[in-house]
């Protein structure tokens, strides 16, 4: 039997396949990008930068819990100044590869996006993922832009002005609607989304010390748990808008990969399951659903986007 066509387009870019490296990680540096896209990777994403640079939160700062994982980084990043470095030799050891680069930006305000924007297109990514939902610096930065239509889309209008690169809005699990701030943010110039961020706060306690075990106390709740809440979320944004979505959240295997494509995901993003599978949970992914769609007779991944709204 013929191998099932497992490419798809991207906002105009063709990827070998959807699987995306989720942005926070394994994209520190150009050797783990470079790393991760040759373990089966078809995109890879950045870990998010902001205007300067942020130490984050002391450890610890992730933990496994059984279910998946909390993490509260902190948004620890070198500033933009120096990501811009960082994603330029990236992006020249990608394109022989044929892998594309996303480098995933956030900000205190409309104006800081747009000019970390502006710097981030000097390194020319093929995408830029403006990070409005982080929940795990609300203290510090407010409520994320994510949870309000509104700032969503005015944040997203002010890149679109900065940039010619394709900007990809990255939202937050945690709203009541998630469908209409996809939409204002498609309205605003968005080309994609990538959906969902983490999801949260959550808290975990160790009961021998009656402590918080993160040094931050709270942070975003990831891994397979969260799965059932993202592939609803992405089957939301489906019936909202036409831009295509990332799904990410809890993809640990192939069946999950094809689950979020059904729901209307164009690419899919893995991110807690490097914790598990290592670099090769790409290589492992991509195995198992070549072999579910030999099993069931699919010839074209592109066909089976969305499907499960039929």
């Amino acid at each position: 039997m013929v191998d099932p066509d497992l490419s798809v387009e991207f906002c105009g870019v063709k990827l070998t396949n959807p699987l995306v490296l989720a942005s926070g990680v394994l994209g520190t540096t150009p050797e783990l990008l470079l790393r991760v896209a040759r373990s089966g990777a078809g995109m890879v994403t950045t870990k998010s930068c902001g205007p300067g640079p942020r130490v984050g939160y002391p450890n610890p700062t992730v933990l496994d819990w059984g279910h998946g994982l909390i993490n509260a980084v902190g948004l620890a990043n070198p500033g933009v100044e120096a990501e811009v470095e960082i994603v330029a030799r990236a992006r020249e050891g990608l394109s022989p590869l044929g892998v594309a680069l996303a480098a995933s930006i956030f900000a205190d305000t409309v104006d800081g996006f747009a000019e970390v924007a502006r710097k981030m297109s000097e390194a020319q990514p093929d995408f830029i993922e403006l990070n409005v939902s982080c929940p795990n610096v609300a203290d510090e930065m407010g409520q994320p832009f994510a949870c309000d239509a509104g700032q969503a889309a005015e944040v997203t209008a002010r890149v679109k002005e900065v940039t010619t690169v394709p900007v990809i809005v990255k939202l937050s699990p945690n709203v009541t609607d998630i469908g209409s701030i996809a939409r204002s943010v498609e309205q605003a110039g968005a080309d994609a989304i990538a959906a969902i961020n983490t999801l949260g706060p959550g808290m975990i306690i160790d009961v021998h010390s009656g402590k918080p075990v993160l040094a931050n106390k709270v942070g975003g709740v990831s891994g397979p748990a969260i799965r059932p809440i993202a592939v609803r979320c992405v089957y939301d944004i489906y019936e909202a808008v036409k831009i295509p979505t990332i799904g990410i959240g809890g993809v640990s295997n192939g069946r999950d990969v094809l689950e979020m494509v059904m729901a209307g995901a164009t690419a899919v993003g893995i991110g807690s399951a490097v914790r598990h599978r290592g670099f090769a949970a790409f290589g492992h992914a991509l195995e198992e659903l070549r072999a579910i769609m030999v099993r069931q007779g699919f010839g074209s991944l592109k066909e089976l986007v969305g499907i499960a709204h039929t």
